[in-house]
């Protein structure tokens, strides 16, 4: 097996063990919208459900036909990054990296979305007066994995106007 299939595996591997065994936890531990201040005025853990998109967009009532789009966008988006992650090279690493950690995102809220209609969030942050929408390790890995992918691009993209830009000798 390549390379890139074994940081697949072991990299999906660890985020849905980690994912479901937290929501887990704080489905055990804290009853729904319960709030458990960790540093004041900056982090809490608490117990609430999205059922909607990243960050609750488009939240709305559980079941339905936003549950069933919202199964079908992460049913897509799973299969979209798995043809994407076949077409990597074995020398590109970050990306590599960076396709698991959003696939295995995909698939950790994806099993909440199919077992309870919806996704259980749990960390909680505010500064000052701005507050973030609660998340959880699955939304930490398709965050991270993304960042991944636009700095890598980013990077690309500068190697190849640098070259591009070079004076070419005759």
């Amino acid at each position: 097996m390549k390379r890139k299939h074994w940081v697949l595996l072991l990299i999906c591997f660890w985020i849905l063990l980690v994912d479901q065994w937290t929501k887990h936890m704080v489905q055990q531990t804290l009853v729904l919208y319960q709030r458990v201040e960790v540093i004041q005025g900056f982090f809490n853990l608490v117990h609430v459900r999205n059922t909607g998109g990243a960050f609750g967009i488009l939240s709305g009532g559980r079941g339905g036909l936003g549950s069933l789009l919202f199964v079908a966008v992460s049913l897509v988006a799973i299969g979209s990054i798995l043809v994407l992650f076949a077409r990597l090279k074995e020398d590109e690493r970050i990306l590599s990296l960076s396709f698991s950690l959003v696939l295995s995102g995909a698939i950790g809220n994806l099993i909440d979305r199919l077992r309870f209609g919806e996704v259980v969030d749990f960390l909680d942050f505010s500064l000052f007066s701005y507050h973030w929408p609660a998340f959880n390790i699955a939304d930490s890995a398709i965050c991270l994995g993304i960042g991944l992918m636009a700095f890598e691009l980013f990077v690309r993209d500068r190697k190849k106007s640098t070259k591009s830009q070079a004076p070419n000798p005759k």
